[in-house]
This record gives C-alpha cells, structure tokens and sequence, in this order.
C-alpha cells in the first residue's frame, strides 16, 4: 500500500529552510509594498530571492538562482548537508540580459539519493568576493522500482487579484505542501497573472480588508518584458513560495495567464489596458521571462529569444514518466469549435506526433499526462468560444475534441497501460471518471483525470461536463459563486502517491488545511480502469 507522509521534514531540511529564509531576509511580507533588492555595485553578490530546482531525473537536476548585480554562478553539491566532500558545477555568467538569473545544470548524480547543494555568487571581476552562500536540496528520481515516487500538484497562482497577504500569512499551502515533503512538485500552469494587477486592498462582502503586498511591476497588466520579469518576482516575495522552492523541486508548464487570459497564437487584443495588441510578441516577452525565471530544461533564453519547446518528458525513474504538455503555444484560435476537421487542434500536429511517440517509447508503469487544461470539463471563452477541448455538444467529437479523440484512440490501440491526465486551470478541485460505455466516441479505454486548484487565487463554481468522452464526476469541491478570495474558500493541491512494491497508485485531492477531500487507488498494468 502507499507509504506514510512525514509531518515535517527531515533535520537536514529543516537547516536547508533556515539557510534559504536567511539568504533572503531582506523580502519581507510586512509592508504593503515591496521592492526588489536595489542594485547596489558595492558589497558582494547577494541571492535574496532564493534558490530553485527543477526537472529531476534519476542522474540530473536544474538550479536556478537571481543575483542582485552581475555575479559568476558556482553550484556546489554534496550527500551531506555539511558539505564536507563536495563537486563544483560552474555555472553562467549573471548578467541584466537574463534579468540577473540563471540556470546550472547537475549532472552524473547518484540515483534515489538526497542531494544537497549550496549556490554561490563571485564578482567577475574579483572570483574572490563572493556571496553568502544559499543551500537547497532534492532527491533524485529512484533508479529501483521498490522505491515508491510521491509528488504534489497544482496551479494558479496570485490571481485575480489575491497576492500576498501578510494578514494571513501569505501564500500558506506552499508551507502545507512543505511539510508533506514530496519528491517534487508538478505545477500544471497559471504561474502568474500577467493580466491581473494587484491592488493594495480589496473589501470583501462580509465587509473584511484583503490585503496585498504590491509591486510597480503588479500595478497594471504586463506588456513589456521587465514587467513580464516583475510578475514572476512578485511570487518569490512570498517566504512560503522560497522556503519551498529550496526544499522540493519542480516540474513546471504554462497555460494562458503567463501571457494574458485565453490567449492563443495570431491573437490581436480588443482591449483598451494594452497598448501593444498584438498577442505574439506579448507570448515572446512572456516565455523569455519564464525561462529566465524557472529551471526547465528545454528551455532556455539566449540572445533575446527563447530556444526550445515546453513540451517535455520527465523520466522519474522506473515507475514514473510526466509528459508535460503544452496546450497554449500551438492551438488553433478560439471558436465555437464545432469545425468537423481540426488538425491543429490545442496541441498542435507536431506536439501530438511528439506525444505519441514518447507514449509509445516510454516504459514505466505509470505515464502522467501534465495538462495545463481540462478534457471534458467545458471552459468557455466569451459567450460563443471555448478556450479548452470540450465545448458543449455532447455528441461526436467536432474541433479540439478531435484531435484528443484520435490521441484517445491511439493509447487504446497500443495498448498502452497506466496514463493518468493530472491539470488545474478551472479553481475548483474534482475527479472525473472517463469511460467508453457513457461516451458518443467510444474507441478508448477508461481513465482518469483529476483537478486541482487553485493554489494561491480566487476559488469559481463546478464547469459544466461534456459528454463527448463519457465524464463521470465522482467527486467535485466547489464554491457556490465565483471569485472567493483565499480568506473565504480554501486552496486546494493534489498528492500522488506511488507503492514501490505493489506499483499502486494513490491519488489524493487535498485542501488547505490538512484535509484530504477525495482519495483514489488505481491498479497498475491494466489498459484502462
């Protein structure tokens, strides 16, 4: 069966948490406002927005880092905290072009072992001025399938105007999701609200004050890159979101609100916040800032642009693929979506034959599709469109639906075991059942998919089901009305928990708070269930 979850994280990483709040000591929650550290050329490097790490393997990692002028990155690990026997990886040099961040990657580690690393800073101009080192930690992916894999996931984040409210402690289920100490966290986009400006205070029905720490950056919607830049800084002004960042590594993807709401590629904006309307250059800024803010590891910003695709597969050892998805960068544009062609669909013809090829390749027991939206939950886009796959028509697929109908397909023919779809995007958590014997297109097999969010933004009621593909909703948890504020509906994240022995998986949908709502056990092996 599942194995237990510690209440609280080991001596060591508990020293990797009080060295991160220690390095950025000085972003704090308790003003109204917050700036970035200023850019002073005397001193010494510092790295007061904390440490990150991301796409773990069995034998790599990722870590990230933000200087506070232009520094020389040097990332040491070690298999113990007290770095008594270490290995240096050099890393990039920091400069204004990445914004002062940047990525190191770690190679040749030992698998399903507790690496412990500690980033530091040295002027370029004299190596022997550094910084105070920042520490941080991850496990990486185990090589043996007897040893169990346990992650979090969950999305959307400081929006609709709920940021950072030092009343409340902040964004609290980061820490909740601290203490759990999974392997990693999926976060299945909406990492930002690019489109949501943050104001000081917002009076709620009951008559309440929500507060916000505020930024110049967060006062309007983002539209150039160093506003694109301040919007990701703005979450890591929260204690809880760095303590976390420097004791559990991430998988991250995007969905529309890194950009702005429902966006889609050749977009051109009817909206009088922005003076550049042009959706594709907004993308452009947004997805620089993304990669220089995040450790992804197809990902990366160079010269001005950005190299590479989100679209990725995290091999997580014997037991665990994550294909992270991309339905935002190459879907078609929003519509009724009744067409009965769509080739583009929402990921586009080569993410697709991608997809179904590492599907095809992979060979663990369990392949999570990381979605950054719903299948058969119906998101609309303005009275007539629709910004996800299921649009309301209950029979044959007709436009998006098309192509996950054919990627349904493909999964059942090849008799491919174990995928379960994991998204948020839609601030509610539920657990739909998918099934051919309800559905108008029956040539599939069973699954799952399960919903969870938001983590830090306004909670809105149940979507409407589709029943193209057979939904079954088991299990909702839903404010009645829409934009309850973290104060007066709960955050929510989800746990997967994977038996090394039995290859069992455990799904739990959590709420802030400590509760677990929903719980699921699924049986590997089988086609569909």
């Amino acid at each position: 069966m599942s194995s237990s979850v510690p209440d609280s994280p080991s001596p060591a990483r508990r020293s990797v948490l009080r060295g991160s709040l220690a390095a950025s000591a000085a972003l704090t929650l308790g003003g109204a406002s917050a700036a970035a550290p200023a850019l002073a050329l005397s001193g010494r490097p510092r790295a007061a927005w904390g440490v990150q790490s991301g796409d773990v393997t069995a034998s790599s990692g990722l870590v990230w880092v933000r200087s506070d002028r232009p520094a020389r990155m040097i990332v040491e690990t070690s298999s113990s905290e007290s770095f008594r026997r270490t290995h240096r990886h050099f890393g990039p040099l920091l400069g204004a072009g990445s914004d002062f961040t940047g990525t190191t990657a770690l190679r040749g580690l030992p698998a399903g072992e507790q690496i412990h690393y500690r980033v530091t800073l040295a002027d370029p101009d004299d190596p022997r001025r550094t910084g105070e080192p920042v520490v941080g930690t991850f496990r990486t992916a185990p090589a043996r399938r007897r040893d169990g894999v346990r992650f979090l996931w969950s999305g959307d984040i400081a929006g609709q105007g709920w940021g950072i409210n030092p009343d409340i402690g902040g964004f609290r289920a980061y820490e909740e999701m601290r203490r759990l100490n999974p392997d990693f966290f999926l976060c299945s986009g909406d990492t930002i609200y690019a489109d949501g400006p943050i104001q000081p205070s917002v009076t709620l029905p009951d008559g309440r004050v929500w507060r916000n720490v505020t930024t110049p950056e967060k006062s309007k919607v983002a539209e150039t890159l160093d506003e694109y830049r301040g919007n990701f800084r703005y979450n890591l002004l929260d204690h809880n979101v760095r303590a976390f960042n420097a004791q559990v590594p991430s998988i991250v993807q995007w969905d529309d609100h890194e950009v702005r709401n429902n966006w889609y590629p050749g977009q051109i904006l009817d909206d009088a916040r922005y003076t550049e309307k042009n959706v594709d250059v907004l993308a452009a800024r947004a997805s620089r800032a993304f990669a220089e803010y995040f450790p992804v590891s197809t990902l990366h910003a160079r010269g001005g642009g950005v190299e590479g695709r989100m679209h990725r597969v995290v091999r997580y050892g014997p037991l665990l693929d994550v294909f992270v998805l991309d339905m935002r960068s190459y879907r078609n544009a929003n519509s009724p979506g009744r067409q009965a062609e769509d080739t583009t669909g929402i990921l586009g013809a080569e993410q697709l034959a991608w997809l179904k090829r590492e599907l095809s390749r992979s060979r663990a027991v369990w392949k999570v599709l990381a979605a950054d939206m719903p299948l058969g939950l119906v998101v609309p886009d303005g009275p007539a469109n629709i910004e996800a796959v299921a649009q309301g028509d209950p029979g044959a697929p007709l436009g998006r639906e098309l192509q996950i109908a054919e990627l349904l397909r493909f999964v059942k023919h090849r008799r491919i075991t174990g995928t379960l779809w994991l998204t948020a995007d839609v601030h509610h958590t539920s657990a739909q059942h998918y099934a051919p014997e309800r559905a108008a297109f029956q040539d599939f097999a069973p699954f799952w998919e399960f919903v969870s969010g938001p983590l830090a933004a306004g909670g809105f009621p149940a979507s409407a089901l589709d029943a193209t593909f057979g939904p079954e909703r088991v299990f909702v948890r839903a404010p009645e009305r829409a934009n309850l504020s973290p104060m007066e509906s709960p955050q929510y994240f989800g746990e997967v928990d994977i038996d090394g022995g039995s290859g069992e998986l455990t799904v739990r949908l959590r709420a802030e708070g400590g509760t677990v709502l929903f719980s699921k056990v699924l049986q590997p092996g089988r086609v569909g269930q």
